[in-house]
């Protein structure tokens, strides 16, 4: 999936990101990014994810595109 960083939380390493087609944001934390580092990453980055199965749908595999 792509989408776009809405929302970076530094204390609590997390962020938000809003999917492309899709209303609800998903949230991701700093132990779920692949090759970028969480200091890297800012509002309005595009991004590439998947989404964990269960009922909270943590993005996983986080990517910068």
């Amino acid at each position: 999936m792509q989408g776009t960083i809405k929302k970076i939380e530094v204390e609590k390493k997390s962020g938000f990101i809003g999917q492309e087609g899709v209303e609800k944001d998903v949230i991701f934390s700093s132990e779920k990014l692949d090759g970028v580092n969480f200091e890297d990453l800012k509002e309005g980055d595009a991004v590439t994810f998947e989404v964990e199965e269960g009922d909270n749908g943590q993005a996983i595999n986080v990517k910068k595109v």
